[in-house]
């Protein structure tokens, strides 16, 4: 029956390409119909590369081209001229995975959208929302069972000129720009590469892996969140160098030099342990919108020639929040760096409707709103059902939640719209967001429960905060007891530091006060400024990975505040359990942890009080000849006292290291600007007598 709308779909298709244009078909039907007409588009046409998206099996016509959802991100290098994306069953839709696979599909491509009717999607404000889009955006072509198909108009002429490069291994002149920048990097001046997807980035960065190697470069390390979103790099690598060899994640080139891809927390172990970076070293950073920004600074120390690409409306990474969080950063330590942007795409042409429509669907393109004057700030609790309902809201809001973490995704905007018990608050000035906190509960779960919990045996989706603090800080009580945790807290960059977010979290804390909420918390990367803030306002720690996030190259840390009845008490006991482990875990575990850190966590326990023996080990070492390690109980207390009462001094954060981490004396004589151990020595014993106030009765 569907024979003549897939010859009518076909024929327009033919047209699509000729534009060099992708487009949309969606299929609004109930499961059994929605998949047998897009078997029936299937099997019409002699496709070179489909690709069909599901949870579950499809029929046998497209089961060797079948691809779980959970699987979507290994086609990242792929292209693809027809996709079915079946998004039937309850969770079918996955944002992530369409964002990432809609680049994959060429131009003249098609891709089959499978929906419910947007009749029958009453639960969910999300795909409501997506449904709404769909209908609205002229460049869809509806294929809805039972009504006459619906073909965009198209225009009878392409409507790109020629982009076309001499360069003759690039496809556009933009691309060949970027090469040739990127192949002069010099000394100090980091380049910026930015771009929105399909503009041949990657490709780019691997045409000039590929004439560094001709000319003679030893070692290119290259990093990027995933090693799949190098693919491109590598494809272009062996290409034009047809006689090297790629093994793994290394390209080794027959002059002799190589190509090695590292994922960042390897490469900052390796530049930790000298095995990276130093004099003539060079650096590539892909998809860096994606990568902590500490990270990124650590890299931008160690390495002299380094360049950084990134999307600016991506699936995986706001290059607008990478912009925003990072220029500081480069003007600070690389004054004279350098920025290009990608603006030709290479995939597609200029116009393509596909490329819009997606950016629209995710919000890929989503901006903060306007900066608006402090006049009269309006708190307003969102319903999701609402703030889904009106997009320009609900396009400042992602916007703003965007900028601020970097590495917001498309199934974020998901979560906020669709997942049980979450709480969206913002601050608005004329209408216009100037701060937003998210919020989710979790715990009030039977004791039962809790103590599978405590054990291992039960995992419990959606209870971050409670769920870790059970299983590894071993709190039964954090499963039954009642919690909120801030899932995210954004302030509009040119609003900063004039207290908005500070004014949301004392709302948020009446608010669960109210709710019968009885410990608020958040979990976050461990960063020193970050966690001042939260200490400033009152929050305790009580957790600490034990090792980095691969995500975030950070060891991740977890506050809590008393809201409410009980609260006081289990967050007391927390915290004591927490400052009782923290040297030990100094001492081992968490040895590399930044000394700067390690001192603030130090600082939320009490300040001990010095015997006898303490105050005359900590004289002996001030000004007589006692070895310090002789004495470490006694200095590390007298840490701890200057810690608690607010001392921040590098020099105190550096005597830490030494204290409670283990860190050598040539550590300290690097960071005091001293040549050996004997001036790391003279400079110890000063900085204890400081500290001792010349009198070992005073802390």
């Amino acid at each position: 029956m569907a024979e003549p709308e897939v010859k009518e779909i076909l024929n327009w298709s033919d047209h699509i390409e000729r534009l060099g244009w992708r487009a949309l078909v969606w299929v609004p039907a109930d499961a059994c119909t929605a998949r047998r007409q897009a078997e029936a588009l299937w099997q019409s046409h002699g496709w070179r590369s489909p690709c069909w998206i599901s949870r579950a099996s499809p029929g046998a016509s497209a089961q060797q081209a079948w691809l779980p959802l959970a699987k979507a991100r290994t086609r990242l290098g792929s292209e693809h001229d027809l996709i079915v994306f079946d998004a039937l069953c309850g969770e079918g839709f996955d944002a992530d995975a369409f964002g990432a696979l809609s680049g994959t599909l060429r131009a003249g491509g098609l891709l089959v959208l499978l929906t419910p009717p947007a009749a029958v999607v009453t639960a969910s404000p999300y795909m409501a929302r997506l449904l709404r889009r769909l209908s609205h955006d002229h460049s869809v072509l509806r294929w809805a069972p039972g009504r006459p198909l619906l073909l965009p108009e198209l225009p009878a002429v392409a409507p790109r000129d020629c982009f076309g490069s001499s360069d003759p291994d690039c496809l556009t002149r933009d691309q060949a720009e970027a090469v040739s920048r990127l192949t002069r990097l010099r000394r100090r001046r980091p380049l910026v590469i930015t771009a929105d997807r399909g503009r041949g980035k990657s490709a780019a960065l691997g045409i000039a892996c590929a004439r560094l190697l001709a000319t003679g470069h030893d070692t290119l390390w290259v990093t990027a969140p995933r090693a799949e979103a190098v693919s491109a790099l590598f494809e272009r690598l062996e290409a034009l160098r047809p006689q090297g060899q790629r093994q793994g994640n290394r390209f080794l080139d027959v002059q002799g030099g190589s190509v090695e891809f590292v994922a960042p927390d390897e490469l900052s172990a390796r530049v930790e342990l000298g095995q990276a970076g130093g004099q003539g070293s060079w650096l590539l950073v892909d998809e860096a919108a994606a990568i902590p920004a500490a990270m990124l600074g650590h890299w931008l120390a160690a390495f002299p020639r380094l360049a950084f690409a990134t999307t600016v409306h991506g699936y995986e990474g706001s290059g607008r929040g990478f912009a925003l969080r990072f220029r500081e950063r480069l003007v600070r330590q690389t004054p004279d760096w350098r920025e290009f942007h990608l603006s030709t795409p290479v995939r597609w042409a200029e116009g393509d409707p596909l490329e819009h429509l997606v950016n629209d669907l995710l919000l890929l393109d989503a901006e903060p709103p306007p900066a608006t004057p402090a006049e009269s700030l309006e708190v307003k609790a969102w319903q999701r059902s609402v703030l889904a309902a009106d997009e320009p809201a609900l396009r400042e809001t992602f916007g703003l939640l965007v900028q601020a973490h970097y590495r917001t995704t498309p199934a974020d905007l998901q979560r906020l719209l669709d997942e049980p018990g979450l709480h969206l608050t913002a601050l608005l000035d004329r209408d216009h967001a100037q701060a937003v906190v998210v919020c989710g509960d979790e715990g009030g779960f039977e004791p039962e429960l809790a103590e599978r919990v405590a054990r291992g045996e039960r995992r419990l989706p959606g209870n971050l905060l409670a769920q870790s603090l059970a299983a590894h800080a071993g709190c039964r009580e954090a499963l039954t007891a009642r919690l909120r945790r801030v899932q995210r807290i954004a302030v509009h960059p040119e609003r900063r530091r004039e207290g908005l977010g500070r004014r949301l979290l004392a709302h948020e804390r009446a608010v669960a006060r109210r709710d019968g909420i009885e410990l608020l918390g958040a979990s976050f990367g461990a960063e020193p400024g970050l966690l001042a803030f939260w200490q400033s306002q009152g929050f305790r720690t009580v957790r600490l990975g034990l090792s980095r996030e691969t995500s975030t190259g950070e060891h991740a840390i977890m506050v809590v505040i008393p809201v409410g009845a009980g609260g006081e008490a289990l967050a007391e006991a927390l915290a004591r359990r927490f400052q009782h482990l923290l040297p030990a875990l100094l001492a081992f575990e968490l040895a590399d942890l930044d000394p700067e850190l390690a001192l603030l966590l130090l600082a939320e326990g009490e300040s001990p009080d010095l015997d006898g023996f303490e105050r005359s080990d900590i004289e002996d070492v001030a000004f007589g000849r006692r070895e310090p390690a002789l004495a470490r109980p006694a200095i590390q207390a007298l840490i701890r006292c200057a810690a608690v009462a607010g001392s921040r001094e590098p020099e105190l954060a550096w005597l830490a290291g030494w204290a409670f981490q283990g860190r050598d004396f040539a550590w300290l004589a690097a960071r005091a600007g001293g040549a050996g151990r004997r001036q790391a020595m003279s400079w110890l014993r000063d900085v204890v007598a400081r500290l001792s106030g010349h009198e070992p009765s005073r802390c």
